[in-house]
C-alpha cells in the first residue's frame, strides 16, 4: 500500500511539474555578430515571439507582457502561428498587442495556421489596424542611408500548397519580399518553417528568425527535441542559433501547443537577441 502511495504521488507531483512549466516563461537571450550591421543597429536589442498558440501568461497576457518590457526591445517580432487554427479566437490572441505596440516597432509574418483559417486576410488587417507592420512577402526598410537595413518577411508555405513546393515557394516569397532592397543591404528575414533553412542560405539571408518546431514537443537532456512537423523524429532545428555559410537561423522554441496540448521539458520561450557589429 505504501508503495502504492507513493507511486500514485510520484506521478502527481510529475504532472503537477509539468502543467507548471508549460505556463511559465522562459527568456533565451542571443548576441548575433556580422560584420554587415551598419554600426548604428550595434547593440539592437530584438525581442521574438513565436507560436503562441492561444496560450495564455496572466490575465490578458500580463506576464508575458511583463516579460517583453523587461528586455526593453527596439523590435518586436512576431513570428507565425499567432493564432490556433483549431480553436480560433482572434480578440483573444490580440489582446496583447496595444502593450507591445506601445513598447516597440513590431512586425508579423503568417504561420501554417494562420493560413488554416483561410482568415489571413482578418488576422492582417486586425494586426495592421493596431501598429504593426504586416510583412507577406514584403520588406521595410529601417534608417537612413548608408546606415540602414531591411526586415523582410514572407507568407508560410502552407499558403502555395497545390500550387508551388514549398522550397520553390519559399524562394519566389523572399525574391518578391527583397526586390526593393537596396544590393548588398543587410537584411533580416522573417519566415516561420526552420526546415526551409537550406533555401534561406541559398538565397543569401543574413539573419533569419523562426519558429514552427515547438521545440520538438518533448525535450530530451542532452539529444533535443522528439518530434516537429516538417522535420519529423528528432529534428535538427528546433531551437537556438544555427549557422550554414553567411546565414544565421534563430529558431525559437514558442510558447504554446496545438493538436499535442502539453510540452515537456520544454518550457515556452521568449528569444531575446542583440545584434552586435564588428
Amino acid at each position: 500500500m505504501k508503495k502504492f502511495l507513493l507511486f500514485v504521488l510520484v506521478i502527481a507531483a510529475g504532472a503537477a511539474y509539468i502543467v507548471y512549466d508549460n505556463g511559465r516563461l522562459s527568456v533565451t537571450d542571443y548576441i548575433v555578430t556580422d560584420d554587415q550591421i551598419p554600426e548604428s543597429f550595434d547593440g539592437l536589442k530584438i525581442v521574438q515571439i513565436s507560436d503562441v498558440h492561444d496560450a495564455e501568461f496572466g490575465g490578458e497576457q500580463a506576464d508575458l507582457i511583463e516579460a517583453v518590457r523587461r528586455e526593453n526591445p527596439d523590435y518586436i517580432f512576431l513570428t507565425g502561428d499567432f493564432i490556433d487554427s483549431n480553436r480560433y479566437d482572434l480578440d483573444r490572441s490580440m489582446a496583447m498587442i496595444p502593450a507591445l505596440t506601445g513598447m516597440a516597432d513590431v512586425f508579423y509574418v503568417t504561420g501554417n495556421h494562420e493560413v488554416a483559417t483561410n482568415e489571413v486576410d482578418e488576422i492582417s488587417s486586425a494586426l495592421s489596424e493596431a501598429g504593426v507592420h504586416v510583412l507577406r512577402n514584403q520588406a521595410m526598410v529601417v534608417g537612413s542611408g548608408s546606415d540602414s537595413m531591411a526586415i523582410a518577411g514572407i507568407d508560410d508555405p502552407l499558403a502555395g500548397v497545390g500550387t508551388e513546393e514549398e522550397s520553390a515557394f519559399t524562394r519566389n516569397a523572399i525574391e518578391q519580399a527583397t526586390a526593393d532592397v537596396p544590393a548588398g543591404m543587410f537584411t533580416m528575414l522573417l519566415a516561420h518553417r526552420p526546415e526551409q533553412f537550406e533555401t534561406y542560405a541559398a538565397m543569401d539571408m543574413p539573419l533569419v528568425f523562426s519558429g514552427h518546431a515547438h521545440g520538438g514537443q518533448v525535450r530530451i537532456p542532452f539529444v533535443g527535441g522528439l518530434n516537429s512537423p516538417g522535420q519529423g523524429w528528432f529534428p535538427e532545428l528546433t531551437s537556438g542559433i544555427h549557422s550554414q555559410g553567411g546565414t544565421q537561423l534563430v529558431i525559437s522554441r514558442g510558447l504554446g501547443n496545438s493538436q499535442i496540448p502539453l510540452r515537456l521539458l520544454n518550457t515556452p520561450e521568449i528569444v531575446s537577441v542583440t545584434l552586435q557589429s564588428e
